[in-house]
C-alpha cells in the first residue's frame, strides 16, 4: 500500500470491488495436479491416500488415513483456506494414540488434491459434493467431525446431508453463514485484497499463526501445493464464496441445513473458538443458542488465533478427548444392505 489513503480504502473493502461469484453451470474442462516431486523432498510425516469423485468429472481427492482401520470411532479432520492436511500433523498422533482413526482430506483445489484450472470451476456446492463423495466412498461411519474455517462451511453441510453417519461435532473458528450482509471490515479486507494478492501462502500462514513462529520448512510445506499462480484458483475464489450476503450462492442451502437438521440436531456439538481470531469472532453464539446438541456442553474460547491446530494442538486434542469422554453415545449399526434370504 503506497499511502494511508490506499490502506483505508482496502480496509473498507473498496480498493478491489467485491464481485459475488456465481454457481458454475458448465463442466470442468481442465484439471491440474501438483507434481509429486513438490512433496517428495519434504519428508512428510504421513503417507498419501487417494479416492476419486465422479460427480463433477473425475477429480482425485487426497486424504490422510492414520490410526487403526477398525477403530470404533473416526475423527474427520477438515481444514480450510488456504491450508491443507499438513495443518493437522500435530493433532493426528495424539488422537491415534487414544485409539481413534483419523481421516484428513485435502479440499479439492488444495494440498495434494486435484485442482480444476479455472476459478469459475469452484463453488460451495461443488466442494460439499466432493467431500460427501469422500465420506461415502470411504464408507465412513461413527464419525466425529472437527471443522475449522472452510472445513466447517463444507463439513457442517456434509454432516447435514449424512447425519446418520456422525456421532459428535466440533465447530472451531467457522460457521455455516446464511447471508444477512454482516461481512466485517477484516473479512472484506481478507476476501477482496489479501487473498487475491498474497504471493506466498507459506508466509501468509506464518503471519496468521499466533502461538509460535513457523519454521522455514513449515512455510515451504504450506506453499508446496502451488508451484505457480495457475495452481491457486481455489485459494483465490473461496474467500469470496463465503455466503455473507443474501446475494451469495448457497444461502438457501445453508438455511435448509439449519432448518432440516441442525435446529433438531441432538447429538453432542461443542464450539471451541480462538480469542485472537478476528475473522470468526462471535461465531459460536448461533450454535450455542440454536442447536439442541450444544446445550450443556463445555464451550470454550481458548488462547489461540484462527489456526488453532497450529497455535494449540495439544490443548485442542485434550478438549476433543474430554468432549468424547463427557458424551458417551450409542454407536451406529453397520450400513443396511438388501438380504435376499430374508
Amino acid at each position: 500500500m503506497s499511502n494511508n489513503s490506499n490502506m483505508k480504502d482496502m480496509l473498507n473493502g473498496d480498493a478491489i470491488p467485491f464481485v459475488i461469484p456465481q454457481e458454475p453451470l458448465n463442466p470442468i474442462k481442465k484439471i491440474l495436479r501438483t507434481p509429486e516431486e513438490r512433496f517428495e523432498e519434504l519428508n512428510l510425516p504421513y503417507q498419501p491416500n487417494y479416492i476419486h469423485s465422479h460427480t463433477h468429472g473425475t477429480v482425485r481427492i487426497h486424504y490422510l488415513d492414520e490410526g487403526p482401520k477398525d477403530a470404533k470411532e473416526t475423527w474427520l479432520l477438515m481444514h480450510g483456506e488456504p491450508s491443507w492436511s499438513f495443518l493437522y500433523r500435530h493433532m493426528i498422533p495424539i488422537l491415534t494414540a487414544k485409539g481413534f482413526r483419523c481421516i484428513c482430506p485435502d479440499l479439492v483445489g488444495f494440498g495434494r488434491s486435484d485442482k480444476p484450472a479455472d476459478r469459475n470451476d469452484y463453488s460451495y456446492e461443488r466442494q460439499v459434493n466432493w467431500m460427501t463423495d469422500l465420506v461415502v466412498g470411504l464408507k465412513l461411519n461413527n464419525v466425529n467431525i472437527f471443522c475449522q474455517d472452510w472445513g466447517g462451511l463444507v463439513g457442517l453441510r456434509v454432516t447435514a446431508r449424512l447425519p446418520e453417519r456422525f456421532l459428535r461435532v466440533v465447530v472451531s473458528n467457522t460457521g455455516m453463514p446464511i447471508g444477512g450482509g454482516v461481512a466485517t471490515k477484516p473479512f472484506k479486507f481478507w476476501a477482496s485484497v489479501v487473498s487475491q494478492q498474497m504471493p506466498d501462502w507459506g508466509e501468509m500462514m506464518a503471519g496468521a499463526v499466533s502461538g509460535r513462529k513457523l519454521t522455514d520448512y513449515e512455510k515451504k510445506v504450506y506453499n508446496a501445493p502451488y508451484p505457480d499462480e495457475s495452481y491457486k484458483p481455489a485459494t483465490r475464489i473461496y474467500p469470496q464464496l463465503v455466503p455473507q450476503t443474501d446475494e451469495h450462492m448457497s444461502v438457501e442451502e445453508n438455511k435448509g441445513a439449519w432448518r432440516r437438521v441442525f435446529s433438531r440436531f441432538t447429538k453432542p456439538l461443542i464450539t471451541i473458538f480462538g480469542k485472537h481470531d478476528n475473522v470468526s469472532t462471535g461465531g459460536e453464539k448461533i450454535w450455542i443458542a440454536n442447536c439442541p446438541g450444544a446445550k450443556g456442553q463445555k464451550h470454550k474460547i481458548i488462547d489461540a488465533g484462527h489456526f488453532v491446530q497450529e497455535d494449540a494442538p495439544e490443548l485442542m486434542c485434550e478438549l476433543l478427548i474430554e468432549f468424547v469422554n463427557d458424551n458417551p453415545v450409542e454407536y451406529n449399526p453397520p450400513f443396511a444392505e438388501f438380504n435376499s434370504r430374508l
